[in-house]
């Protein structure tokens, strides 16, 4: 379902932006700091909830504006989100619509707009945190695992109160209800990860020989020891957490582990090949969603050439064309054919879009 129409008001430089794109490859052109990669922000912002640049969605405010508004459509939906700066010490509040309603959380907007966004530091796939890489897996787990959204907000709930319990250096007695209600969305999310996981393995496979030429060791970690139940685990790490101040073992702490031999990818890999095995998690996993699921998110491209040599460069570029879905990517240059020739083209500067 490709974006149809994108508005942005208060976003980063963006007083206002309005355009309408096409299905198929959309190049924005603009120099640095024009805006280009604020309007990949924008429609991120419509399918994710959040920026894909900065943790601090207050950052997404324009400078003396009250909030920072993106809207929307596809075929299907229509999408509003709006972040609003926080008052005093509060942090910024991000509220969303899908078809004029509210969502309850944040991760509905994941069906209501599939989007992926590969830009320069998708390579924090394989030298950052597992955070990034559980939300790699479970964006597309959300679209092919019916029930995992429930079974997750259901978890991060329950973890945010049992994480407050122990702080408060609650008892097993008190912590029980919060233990068995975990593991009750926990072993779910864990058998569904795990089964997405699986299917993914030949695809990663595939496109690791494609733009890497060989192939590194990946598994998933569950985040607890899979020989006992989730129940077991947190009550066998009761105390421990309560001196820590925090829950130790669950979903929230699984991991994709990269190895090559018996190291970590990213003490073995350069920069370069860092960033190709990350492009090979991103696209693998696209292309499963459209082979498998006939599923076509629309993908943003974020300065598509950063650190990438000309073969392998070429190596992304056909496999991306191949994906057949709603392309938009910024470049320098108004007459870049990186992936073809562009079905529509937009020049950004001092925060304005026109078309071309």
């Amino acid at each position: 379902m490709p974006l149809v129409d994108l508005l942005a008001e208060d976003l980063r430089c963006l007083e206002r932006m309005e355009m309408s794109l096409h299905p198929g490859l959309n190049v924005i052109s603009g120099p640095n700091g024009a805006g280009k990669t604020s309007i990949l922000e924008a429609a991120f912002l419509l399918g994710r909830g959040r920026s894909f640049r900065t943790r601090s969605s207050e950052r997404l405010i324009r400078l003396g504006a009250p909030r920072a508004i993106a809207f929307g459509r596809t075929s299907t939906h229509s999408v509003g989100v709006e972040v609003q700066r926080g008052s005093g010490q509060a942090s910024a509040t991000t509220r969303a619509k899908v078809n004029g309603a509210f969502v309850s959380s944040l991760a509905e907007l994941t069906q209501a707009f599939p989007v992926q966004v590969i830009d320069p530091e998708v390579l924090d796939l394989v030298n950052g945190g597992a955070t990034g890489r559980r939300r790699w897996l479970d964006w597309s787990v959300f679209h092919v695992e019916p029930g995992f959204g429930e079974h997750w907000a259901r978890y991060a709930r329950a973890l945010k109160q049992r994480n407050a319990a122990v702080r408060a250096g609650a008892g097993p007695d008190a912590l029980v209800v919060w233990d068995r209600e975990l593991a009750a969305s926990g072993e779910p999310m864990a058998r569904a990860r795990a089964r997405h996981f699986l299917e993914l393995e030949p695809a990663l496979g595939a496109a690791q020989d494609s733009l890497l030429g060989f192939r590194v060791a990946l598994s998933w970690s569950s985040g607890w020891d899979r020989e006992r139940s989730l129940a077991e685990a947190l009550q066998g790490a009761q105390t421990h957490d309560v001196s820590r101040g925090t829950t130790s073992v669950g979903p929230h702490r699984a991991d994709l582990r990269l190895r090559v031999g018996h190291r970590a990818a990213r003490e073995v890999l350069s920069r370069g090949q860092q960033k190709l095995l990350a492009l090979a998690l991103v696209l693998a996993q696209l292309e499963l969603m459209q082979s498998t699921h006939q599923i076509r998110p629309t993908v943003l491209i974020d300065d598509p050439a950063a650190e990438l040599d000309n073969f392998r460069l070429a190596s992304v570029i056909q496999r991306v064309r191949a994906l057949e879905t709603q392309l938009v990517v910024t470049t320098l240059s108004p007459e870049s054919s990186l992936f073809g020739a562009p079905d529509r083209v937009f020049q950004v500067g001092q925060g304005r879009v026109q078309t071309l």
